[in-house]
């Protein structure tokens, strides 16, 4: 068998599609992958095939043709668009002499790349380990040697067998690691929703502006590179809106078309902050040709992650690159469904905000509390949670306080604070609500 290198820059890149053409869109895309994963693009080859070959994916005649342009080229590394069994990653390389990596394999690669925390790092090596168990049998041909020797004759166990059960091993250290990372993370959202403070996460497919957004809105600093995949790891902020309240901004991993499942099972608790969000912000570059099929792709995602039920504003980002105005489109319903906004300057920003409020906040009621002297903790929760129009202080000490709040805050506050609320529009000034 060949040797295989440490690392492989130059990179030849095998575009396939079966039963259809290789899209140029599709092309740019995987392009942006490899350079992403740190390739160096030393040639590019398609091939549309009506169905896959078992033994290599493509033809024979395609495989002359590949094999030529990795020669010409010097590539060390052939990088291909589609998945691959391993029995065609292995006969690939047998074949061509040289390191094969399907599209899977170079997701990870990135992720592995991007991934910074603790959790992230985890999550990454749990879905390499989880895709490397299923192609140890690739260009090793010690994997299939019986181990002997003096005293290590008999029936012993395949080199194979001894590296799935330490792979199968560390996938279970992993798996324990990452739920006790799980409870931590379970135990912030049980607080947050105790708190009853809503979660907006933002959604969408990679680069489309979501950590630019984020920064905007919640003014944090988290890397917003022009990249594939820049943010990894998901990302909490507190996000104010005015005349409202606060809400958690929930910043995650872009997705991608044919996101690897390994990365979904992996990210399962990552995604959770998804799939328990009130609202969903899908980020839309709607300067992209392609933005339909791009929010098709997320979509199916979000349907994987059981997230395709939750209320959606879709954000069509970059919107002065196309000359566009900030403005608001609402569905039948009246309801908000469309915000054109740019955040790399900031346009539409308020009308952005004015629709989560919409969402989260349409419930609201208003009116007059009177607190006494003692209930300076409840004017402090009333002054955190909602909007005072007015305050008074009353001539036997304590406060009456004009207040528009949250249907269910109002209902918390009743509930657990025997709050005394009045109305103001009795013909005796105040009517008592509870």
């Amino acid at each position: 068998m060949f040797e295989r290198p440490g690392h492989g820059e130059r990179a030849v890149l095998l575009h396939v599609a079966l039963g259809q053409r290789v899209s140029a869109d599709d092309r740019q895309e995987f392009c942006a992958l490899a350079v992403s994963a740190g390739a160096t693009v030393a040639g590019e080859l398609t091939a549309s095939l009506p169905v896959a070959n078992p033994r290599y994916l493509i033809g024979t005649g395609k495989l002359d043709e590949l094999r030529e342009l990795m020669d010409s080229s010097d590539a060390e590394l052939l990088l291909v668009d589609h998945e691959l069994s391993p029995r065609q990653e292995k006969n690939l390389e047998a074949a061509l002499k040289r390191r094969v990596v399907d599209r899977t394999g170079l997701i990870l690669d990135i992720f592995a790349l991007r991934a910074r925390t603790h959790e992230g790092k985890l999550q990454v090596e749990l879905a390499q380990l989880r895709h490397l168990s299923t192609r140890l049998v690739r260009g090793w041909t010690h994997l299939e040697r019986q181990k002997g020797g003096i005293g290590l004759r008999g029936p012993g166990e395949t080199q194979l067998e001894s590296d799935r059960r330490m792979i199968g091993q560390a996938i279970k250290r992993l798996l324990a690691r990452l739920e006790r990372v799980d409870k931590r993370r379970q135990q912030g959202r049980q607080k947050r929703h105790k708190q009853e403070i809503p979660t907006v996460s933002l959604v969408g497919y990679t680069n489309a502006g979501k950590s630019t957004l984020f920064n905007r809105l919640a003014g944090a600093t988290v890397d917003a590179a022009d990249q594939l995949f820049a943010t990894l790891d998901p990302t909490l902020r507190k996000l104010t809106i005015p005349d409202h309240g606060d809400v958690v901004l929930a910043d995650t991993v872009g997705f991608i078309r044919d996101l690897p499942h390994e990365l979904i099972a992996a990210f399962k608790s990552t995604l959770e902050e998804t799939r328990d969000a009130r609202l969903l912000l899908h980020v839309v570059d709607c300067a992209d040709p392609a933005h339909d099929e791009r929010i098709k792709h997320v979509n199916e995602v979000l349907e994987a992650i059981d997230a395709d039920g939750l209320p959606v504003i879709h954000v069509y980002n970059k919107a002065d690159i196309l000359g566009l105005p900030p403005r608001l489109d609402r569905a039948e319903t009246g309801m908000p469904q469309r915000v054109w906004v740019s955040a790399q300057t900031g346009a539409g920003m308020e009308l952005l905000l004015a629709a989560i409020a919409e969402f989260l906040f349409q419930e609201r009621v208003r009116g007059l509390v009177r607190l006494g002297v003692g209930q300076a903790r409840l004017r402090a929760l009333l002054f955190d949670k909602g909007k005072i129009w007015q305050e008074s202080c009353l001539s036997e000490g304590g406060w009456e306080i004009d207040v528009e709040l949250d249907q269910r805050d109002f209902n918390q506050l009743v509930a657990h604070e025997k709050l005394s609320w009045y109305e103001r529009n009795h013909p005796d000034g105040l009517e008592r609500l509870g």
